[in-house]
């Protein structure tokens, strides 16, 4: 999970607010490499990530005949007669639109759509460079939540999959809930559901670990918007007790009666009849804390005061609620996980995304369902457990894992034909043979 998680809204940048936004300990050495990378190189060279290239032979005239007119004229006559044929004459099938309008940007906020096109560039390339996937960054200039979803409606004959990311809570939950009931493709908000199965891949080899069972624990949620919110969602369905869970944000814990503060929607399901009133109270005897708010908010104490054998996701960023080594070093028997490459354990949304939706476009789903997200979750458990050097500091896969394309994508396509979700016939070992395939292309 890269990206800092807040649950308040945040104000529009102007442009001379935007130069203040920077992360909190990027170095100068740091700023400037990053710079030059996304430069031009050269001369010749552009600016940014990404490119296009074209897949056919366009050699010669009769190549050009059948590229456009008048060959082009055969499939778009076959499309028209069944849509679905738009999947083997054209690149839909393979291409994801990575959408934002710029209103949560990593842990920069509301720096607008133009200034998050180099994060959505960015995700481009690991479609690209961990699935095989092309994505077209858009980044829409709109924040009204009703006419951003008709744009995005008007944009789903383009492609064959749709990525909304880094738009702000609660509009992100509306938006994505329209596209997904109207639209015939998956719509993913990666800031929501990407960051809660790797969340839950890691917590349950966490709690292994640790001696304790998913159903037993109780957990604190330091945060109540869109990436906290699915978490939870999902921690439930894998089999977390509803009564076993406390949510707080900026104001405190989400408390039955509350509701003069503002909580509806979707703060109001996680809502306890508690005495607890702060973040300090709710931390007392829990065996999980899992943040995904802002800097600095837990103290040790808190730590101190909670079961034996913690873990503690720290998922802000770039600065976690507590850094790991202050957590270990009043809780010597805890586990912990932020949102860092710098420390070990870090939760990155890269190691489902690419290959839930690698999954989904080849076996056509028309949305990636609660068995598919599941599925991930325990590819990426066991993934991790069959690794020599699993234990509590390498809870998950690395970015890097050649076996996460195979792995995953394989187990979310079977969770796809097995609940029905899947359009095209699937044959899991043809499929492992053409992942392995793949896999060896893009390590190439």
């Amino acid at each position: 999970m890269n990206k800092q998680q807040t649950s308040g809204d945040a104000p529009a940048a102007s442009s001379s607010q935007q130069q203040q936004f920077q992360p909190a300990d990027a170095s100068a050495s740091l700023r400037e490499a990053a710079l030059a990378y996304h430069r031009p190189q050269n001369a010749d060279d552009i600016g940014g990530k990404i490119g296009i290239a074209v897949t056919k032979r366009v050699g010669s005239m009769d190549d050009l005949s059948l590229a456009y007119s008048p060959g082009v004229a055969a499939p778009c006559v076959e499309i028209a007669r069944d849509a679905a044929m738009a999947y083997d004459y054209t690149a839909k099938g393979n291409l994801v639109a990575v959408i934002t309008n710029g209103t949560a940007v990593l842990g920069l906020g509301n720096i607008g759509a133009l200034a998050g096109k180099p994060v959505m560039e960015g995700k481009s390339v690991l479609f690209k460079r961990f699935a095989g996937i092309d994505a077209f960054d858009i980044e829409i200039d709109e924040t009204d939540p009703k006419k951003l979803i008709e744009i995005i409606a008007s944009l789903h004959p383009t492609f064959g999959g749709i990525n909304l990311e880094d738009i702000k809570a609660p509009e992100c939950f509306e938006i994505e809930r329209a596209l997904r009931a109207r639209l015939p493709i998956p719509v993913f908000h990666d800031d929501q559901h990407g960051t809660a199965i790797v969340v839950a891949a890691g917590l349950m080899n966490a709690l292994h670990l640790q001696g304790k069972t998913l159903e037993t624990v109780k957990l604190v949620c330091n945060g109540a918007g869109a990436a906290a919110v699915a978490c939870l969602e999902l921690l439930v369905a894998l089999g977390l007790k509803h009564s076993n869970i406390l949510v707080c944000d900026s104001k405190g814990v989400l408390y039955t009666g509350r509701g003069a503060k503002g909580d509806d929607g979707e703060k109001a399901a996680w809502a306890r009849d508690t005495a607890a009133r702060t973040l300090g109270d709710a931390m007392q005897g829990a065996d999980v804390f899992l943040g995904l708010s802002g800097p600095g908010v837990v103290s040790q104490d808190m730590i101190k005061s909670m079961a034996a054998k913690p873990v503690v996701f720290a998922l802000a960023n770039p600065d976690p609620e507590i850094r790991p080594e202050h957590v270990m070093a009043v809780a010597a028997d805890a586990i912990t996980a932020t949102g860092r490459s710098d420390y070990a354990n870090q939760v990155n949304n890269a190691l489902c995304f690419p290959y839930l939706f690698r999954a989904a476009l080849d076996v056509g789903a028309p949305q990636i369902n609660e068995a598919m997200k599941k599925a991930a979750v325990l590819a990426l458990a066991d993934l991790a457990r069959s690794d020599t050097a699993f234990g509590a500091t390498k809870l998950l896969p690395t970015l890097l894992d050649n076996r996460l394309l195979e792995t995953v994508s394989l187990r979310v396509a079977q969770a796809a034909a097995d609940s029905g979700s899947a359009r095209r016939g699937f044959d899991a070992k043809l499929y492992r043979e053409r992942l392995a395939r793949l896999a060896q292309r893009l390590i190439g």
